[in-house]
């Protein structure tokens, strides 16, 4: 299960990046 954790904690960050930074998407 940690390595689900993982995932989705690296999918949250990934969208968050996406909403601060969305001219580079």
């Amino acid at each position: 299960m940690i390595i689900l954790g993982i995932l989705i904690a690296g999918l949250a960050g990934y969208l968050v990046y996406a909403l601060v930074n969305p001219e580079k998407f």
